[in-house]
C-alpha cells in the first residue's frame, strides 16, 4: 500500500475535497462551500490549503465567526442535509463565538463541519494569545465548549487520528438519526506536523444517505391502530422535506383521505388550498389545525421531533385515549411522549404503511370537519393579510405582500422574534419549500446570515429574508458579504422600536413592560429617542436601500429590489401593537407568589391552561 507524507491541514482538507455524494442520480462534492475568517491558529497551515482547494469548494469570507457558521446552516437545510458548509476559525474569541451557529444546527438537526483553530498540543509556547487557562485542567480549551452543542466532538493531536476522525465525523453528519454539527479542534503545531498517510485514505469515495427501514411488526401495528382510528391525522415535519417524502405524503394523505397538519419546520409541504391541508399546528399555528388536533383519537406524527411550539406544550390533544404512532429516523424522537414509535425513513415508511392499509379511508365527516376549520381559518388570515392603507401596518400584512410577490422556487428566511409567528399562522402556500423559519434554537440573528447562505446554495432564485429590527441589530454584517461575494438577497426589515414580542409576552404575563422596546430601556437622561436609520445602514454595507413609508408601495418597491443588480433592503415600520394569534396554549414559568394582582391573575389563567396537558415524556 502506497503512502504519501503530508501535514495535517493538507491530509484534512484533500480529504474533505475528495468526499462526494449522489444527489437524484448525479454526483457533485460533499462539501460545498467553505466560511473563513483567518487568524492565528487558522491562516498559517489550513487557510494555505482552502486556496488550494477553491475548484473544488469555494471558500468565502465572513464577517463574524457566528453569522458565517449560521450561513453554513442554511446552506445545509437548502441542499436537504444532503451537501455540507464548513466554518473555520482562529483559536479563542473566533471559535466561541461559533458556539451558538453550533447549537442552531445541533438543535435542528443539520450538518455543520466546524474546524476551529486551538492551543499547542506541546504546551511549550503556553500560555499563548487568547488562551483561557484552566488551572486544574491544562488541556481544556475554549473548543471544549462545543461539547454541549455537537454531535461529533474531536480533537487531533497527531495527524494519524485523522484517519479515525473524519470518516467517523461525516458519517455523523450524514447519519439520519444523529445528523448534527462535527466539531474538529486543529491544535495549531499539530497542523503543520506530517505523517505518511496512505494513498487509499484520499481516494474519491461517494456517499448516499442510508434509509433506516420500518419493521413489518411496527408497520402492522400501526395499520391496525389507524382502521380502528375514527378521527385520524397527520402531523408532517421537517423530517418529511429531509427524506424527499413530500409526494409519497401528498399521496397517501390522499388516498385514505386523512387530513394534514404541518409544523414550522414542514410548512408549505401542502399547498395552502390542498382539501386535506388542515394549516399549521401549535401555539403559532392556526385554530383549524389546533381543533383538529383537540378532537384527533390517533396521531400520525412524521419526521416531528414534537417541540413543544408544536404541541402547544402537549396540551393540544385532549382526546384521553388519544394514540400516538410517531415516524422518525432517530429513535429519540420516534419514542417521546409513550409514542408507537417506527424508527425509520419517512418516506420508506410511508409508502409501505400505504400498500398494507389498502383501500381503507377514513370517516368522509371528519374531512368535512378539516375542510370547515380551514376554510375558517383562511378567512382570518385573508382579513389579517389584506391591504388596508393605514399610519402603520402589521406584520401580517407585510407577510401577505411578500407572499405575493415571490416566483416558485423563491424561499423566504426568518427566525426568533414576532416574524415566525406571523409568517407561520399567516403565509398560504402556493409553492412547496418557501419558507425557512429557524424556530427549534430560536436564535436572533440567523435571518441575514441564513440569507446569504441560501443564495450561495440556490444561486437562481430570490432568497429573501424577513428580518425584526432587533435581530438585525444583532448581526447584519452578511449584508456586506452578499455584497462582497456576488450573492444577492433581498431583505425586508420590520422596524417595531425594539424587541415587541418579548415585551407582548411581558405584559400578557401581568408583567411590567421593561427593557424589551426602546421607549421601555433604561437610559441616563431625557432626550428624544434615538432611532437606528436603517437605509442608511444598509448602504453603508454596500447596499440599495428605501424606506417604504406607505405599503402601498410595497408592491413597486419589492419589484424595484428584484431587478437591483446586488442587495437590496427594505425597510418598513410596524405596527407594535397588532399581532395575529390563534387557540392554543404556550407554557412559559410564571411565578407562584407574587404582590402584583396582575401576575396573580396571569398564573391563575396559566393554571387552567394546563389542565388539558399530556403526561409522559
Amino acid at each position: 500500500m502506497g503512502t504519501v507524507r503530508l501535514t495535517t491541514a493538507q491530509a484534512l482538507v484533500r480529504y474533505l475535497a475528495a468526499q462526494q455524494i449522489e444527489i437524484d442520480g448525479n454526483v457533485e462534492s460533499l462539501f460545498g462551500c467553505a466560511f473563513a475568517i483567518f487568524g492565528h491558529g487558522n491562516v498559517t497551515c489550513l487557510g494555505q490549503q482552502l486556496y488550494e482547494n477553491q475548484s473544488v469548494f469555494p471558500t468565502w469570507r465572513g464577517q463574524n465567526e457566528q453569522s458565517m457558521a449560521l450561513a453554513a446552516v442554511a446552506y445545509a437545510r437548502a441542499h436537504k442535509r444532503r451537501r455540507i458548509g464548513i466554518a473555520t476559525s482562529s483559536v479563542g474569541p473566533g471559535a466561541a463565538n461559533m458556539v451558538t451557529a453550533a447549537g442552531v444546527a445541533h438543535t435542528n438537526r443539520l450538518p455543520l463541519l466546524l474546524l476551529c483553530g486551538d492551543t499547542f498540543q506541546s504546551r511549550l509556547p503556553d500560555p499563548v494569545l487568547q488562551q483561557t487557562e484552566h488551572f486544574a485542567n491544562p488541556s481544556l480549551t475554549v473548543n471544549d465548549a462545543f461539547k454541549s452543542v455537537t454531535r461529533f466532538w474531536d480533537r487531533i493531536n497527531a495527524p494519524s487520528q485523522l484517519t479515525v476522525a473524519l470518516p467517523q465525523a461525516i458519517a455523523t453528519m450524514l447519519d439520519p438519526a444523529d445528523c448534527g454539527p462535527a466539531m474538529i479542534a486543529l491544535p495549531q503545531d499539530v497542523q503543520g506536523q506530517a505523517w505518511d498517510f496512505p494513498e487509499s485514505f484520499f481516494e474519491p469515495k461517494v456517499h448516499r444517505i442510508r434509509r433506516p427501514q420500518p419493521e413489518e411488526v411496527d408497520l402492522d401495528a400501526a395499520v391496525e391502530a389507524l382502521k380502528t382510528a375514527k378521527k385520524p391525522l397527520i402531523i408532517a415535519g421537517g423530517g418529511v422535506f429531509y427524506s424527499g417524502a413530500r409526494d409519497a405524503l401528498v399521496s397517501f394523505a390522499e388516498k385514505h383521505q386523512i387530513p394534514v397538519v404541518e409544523t414550522i419546520a414542514g410548512r408549505t409541504l401542502l399547498p395552502d388550498d390542498h382539501p386535506l391541508n388542515c394549516g399549521p399546528i401549535g401555539a403559532t399555528g392556526s385554530d383549524s389545525a389546533n381543533h383538529m388536533c383537540n378532537d384527533a383519537d390517533l396521531v400520525l406524527a412524521i419526521g416531528t421531533r414534537l417541540q413543544d411550539f408544536t404541541t402547544g406544550s402537549w396540551t393540544l390533544f385532549r382526546d384521553p385515549g388519544m394514540k400516538l404512532i410517531s415516524i422518525n429516523a432517530g429513535r429519540f424522537d420516534a419514542n417521546k411522549h409513550m409514542a408507537q414509535s417506527i424508527i425509520a425513513d419517512a418516506k420508506d415508511t410511508i409508502e409501505p404503511l400505504d400498500a398494507k392499509l389498502g383501500n381503507w379511508t377514513t370517516d368522509a365527516a371528519w374531512v368535512e370537519k378539516g375542510r370547515a376549520e380551514k376554510a375558517a381559518w383562511t378567512e382570518i388570515v385573508n382579513g389579517r393579510t389584506a391591504f388596508v392603507e393605514t399610519t402603520l401596518p402589521s406584520y401580517a400584512q407585510v407577510v401577505g405582500k411578500v407572499n405575493g410577490l415571490i416566483n416558485e422556487g423563491d424561499r423566504v428566511i426568518t427566525a426568533a422574534g414576532g416574524l415566525p409567528a406571523e409568517i407561520n399562522m399567516n403565509w398560504q402556500a402556493t409553492y412547496p419549500y418557501s419558507l425557512d423559519v429557524e424556530f427549534g434554537f430560536s436564535c436572533m440573528g440567523y435571518e441575514v446570515a441564513a440569507g446569504w447562505g441560501n443564495k450561495i446554495a440556490r444561486p437562481d432564485h430570490e432568497s429573501i429574508v424577513m428580518v425584526g429590527d432587533g435581530s438585525y441589530l444583532m448581526m447584519n454584517s452578511d449584508i456586506y458579504s452578499s455584497v462582497l461575494t456576488g450573492h444577492k438577497m433581498i431583505v425586508v426589515v420590520c422596524d417595531n422600536g425594539g424587541f415587541a414580542v418579548i415585551r407582548k409576552l411581558q405584559t400578557n404575563t401581568g408583567n411590567t413592560a421593561f427593557n424589551n422596546q426602546l421607549e421601555d430601556c433604561t437610559t441616563e437622561r431625557d432626550y428624544d429617542l434615538p432611532r437606528v436609520d436603517f437605509v442608511s445602514h444598509a448602504k453603508g454595507l454596500g447596499a440599495h436601500a428605501e424606506k417604504v413609508t406607505s405599503l402601498g408601495d410595497f408592491d413597486a418597491a419589492f419589484e424595484r429590489a428584484k431587478a437591483a443588480d446586488r442587495t437590496y433592503v427594505l425597510v418598513v415600520d410596524i405596527d407594535d401593537t397588532k399581532w395575529s394569534s390563534c387557540d392554543a396554549w404556550w407554557e412559559v414559568g410564571l411565578s407562584e407568589v407574587s404582590d402584583d394582582p396582575n401576575i396573580i391573575e396571569a398564573r391563575d389563567n396559566w393554571e387552567q391552561g394546563r389542565v388539558h396537558q399530556r403526561r409522559g415524556v
